[in-house]
């Protein structure tokens, strides 16, 4: 046995309007980090208040989780916005999420990108550093998530902004550390035991296994779980039962 804490996050306020999205509810009782949608790939000004609020009330820290501008296609598809339209839209996005959560009380904790702008700028240095910039001028205290061993972590750290190295429970990796993209077959993990086993794996052995069998080395400071699934509830208790009996504790990190 091992004793070690974990944060646990999770990509919330994923909402539109009159249209729900996962349980937050639920998922905030198990988790200790919420990355809140800032509206452009989901969210609007209001879930985003409530969603902010929750956290708040759980103690659960708030993060920004702002995206490329693709309401119809959720974040994930890529778009070819330069360095400086990535800033800008960061600063827009993480602006807005500092000022409700300010509003309400809080501080904003965190930022994580969403979808294919976490992807793009964890393969190229300049969306990183420009994503990296971005959170720093609007505080330089918050902490960037990144995938770990990525551009976001290596650009942020290069301008002095704190960092966590994210690892996926439910999804899969390539033998350079990336995840496998979405469009391929096998980019996602359906059983919750195979992902419960890499996220043990991957926090006790610092060590994924590729979709070709390699092992790749990682760091884990923080683990995403996704809210948007049909048993993401269940498997986020399963995930969190699991750590607690191997005494691993599940904390924000400060």
């Amino acid at each position: 046995m091992i004793n070690k804490k974990i944060d646990l996050n999770c990509d919330m306020g994923e909402a539109f309007g009159a249209w729900p999205m996962g349980n937050d509810s639920a998922l905030m009782e198990l988790i200790s980090s919420a990355n809140v949608a800032c509206g452009f790939h989901a969210g609007d000004a209001t879930i985003m208040r409530k969603t902010a609020q929750l956290a708040i009330e759980k103690n659960v820290a708030v993060g920004a989780h702002p995206a490329f501008p693709d309401l119809q296609g959720f974040g994930r598809r890529n778009m070819q916005l330069s360095p400086q339209e990535v800033y800008d839209i960061c600063v827009y996005q993480i602006g807005a999420m500092f000022g409700t959560v300010r509003a309400l009380g809080g501080k904003l904790h965190h930022v994580k990108p969403h979808g294919a702008l976490y992807n793009m700028a964890a393969k190229d240095a300049a969306l990183a550093k420009a994503i990296a910039q971005a959170t720093k001028a609007i505080h330089p205290d918050l902490i960037l998530y990144g995938l770990s061993g990525s551009h976001l972590i290596t650009e942020a750290e290069k301008i002095g902004l704190r960092t966590a190295s994210e690892v996926f429970a439910d999804r899969t990796y390539q033998n350079d550390g990336n995840l496998t993209p979405r469009t391929q077959a096998n980019a996602m993990i359906e059983s919750s035991q195979e992902a419960v086993n890499q996220v043990m794996m991957m926090i006790e052995k610092q060590v994924v296994i590729s979709t070709e069998g390699r092992e790749v080395g990682l760091k884990a400071d923080t683990v995403c779980i996704h809210g948007d699934g049909i048993h993401a509830v269940e498997f986020a208790r399963e995930l969190r039962n699991t750590l607690l009996g191997r005494n691993i504790f599940i904390e924000t990190i400060k």
